[in-house]
């Protein structure tokens, strides 16, 4: 899938999209561009990161279940969710072993400078959600916290052959994730194959459910992932450099941004449902940003992200 950057009538980039929707049998109802190159999943598999956790027995109250699945923007009720995630398992912030960092969302960065606070935290790193649900699992378990990232710890052990389950591909060799942690190889089609779980198997269900019902605190909803998360009706998750999948009922799409940008692979999912007749009017009516990001010039829009070739 083919889309232009077009300013004032004129092609100014291009961008490609690998994309692939298919129904619950797995069968294909729409593909474009290669869904088989490999990719990082990144942090689009953080339900079934999470997952691992909860196979320990940990369990979670809903809001807490989908910060551990959050890649969220840093704001008072991220961060008052991680905190409680870690204190109600005995652990505090200085457990965590994601970066340092600044809130994600510019406003939630912006709120802390107006309270004074440009300091670089962990809590604020937008994986810190996943980390406290990881710990919170290693104490129910029983396993070391101090080496939770360790690619041969028993948690992410267990990550691993999760996505081996549930994307029908092999998740190794390793890399190292923007936030420490092993981040598993596979393909935009073994992203779909995993997400059609996440929306059938009873074991996932509870997962599925938080991220569907707490869009806003899995991302950031000022962003055009959070936007159409709330109007999806059914889990949807991004990963960095452009990775994105998300299903509900009988659907299932996957899109991946060979330049990495988030805004390239939503426009990409939303083409594609509205191809296959799964969006309702209102839906493409509320999110005709997202499918068509404007193009701006000065305080004006001059333009848009136009499909060139499906």
């Amino acid at each position: 899938m083919r889309f232009g950057r077009v300013r004032s009538g004129l092609v100014e980039s291009v961008e490609d999209a690998s994309v692939i929707a298919m129904d619950a049998s797995h069968n294909v109802l729409f593909s474009s561009g290669d869904p088989d190159r490999p990719v990082f999943y990144r942090s689009a598999i953080k339900p079934f990161q999470a997952l691992a956790a909860t196979r320990t027995g940990r369990t979670l109250p809903d809001e807490h279940l989908a910060i551990s699945c959050a890649s969220h923007g840093g704001f008072p009720v991220h961060l008052g969710i991680v905190t409680a995630i870690l204190e109600d398992h005995g652990l505090s912030v200085d457990d965590l072993r994601c970066p340092r960092d600044r809130p994600l969302a510019a406003r939630a960065h912006d709120l802390q400078v107006a309270h004074g606070n440009t300091r670089r935290e962990r809590r604020f790193h937008n994986c810190s959600g996943k980390h406290a649900g990881w710990l919170a699992a290693c104490t129910v378990a029983g396993w070391d916290t101090a080496t939770y990232l360790d690619p041969d710890h028993p948690l992410q052990q267990s990550i691993v052959d999760i996505m081996r389950d549930v994307s029908g591909l092999e998740p190794e060799p390793v890399g190292v994730d923007g936030c420490g942690a092993p981040t598993l190889r596979g393909s935009t089609r073994g992203l779909a194959n995993a997400f059609i779980r996440l929306g059938t198997d009873p074991e996932l269900a509870p997962i599925a459910g938080a991220v569907n019902r707490f869009g806003a605190l899995v991302a950031d909803n000022l962003g055009p992932d959070g936007r159409t998360a709330l109007w999806w009706g059914g889990p949807l998750k991004v990963g960095a450099e452009g990775l994105l999948g998300m299903t509900r009922g009988d659907v299932t799409i996957a899109t991946k941004s060979h330049s990495g940008r988030p805004g390239v692979a939503v426009a990409a999912a939303l083409v594609t449902a509205n191809r296959i007749g799964v969006l309702p009017q209102a839906m493409v009516d509320a999110l005709r940003d997202e499918m068509r990001p404007p193009v701006v010039g000065g305080d004006h829009v001059v333009g848009h992200l136009e499909l060139i070739e499906a």
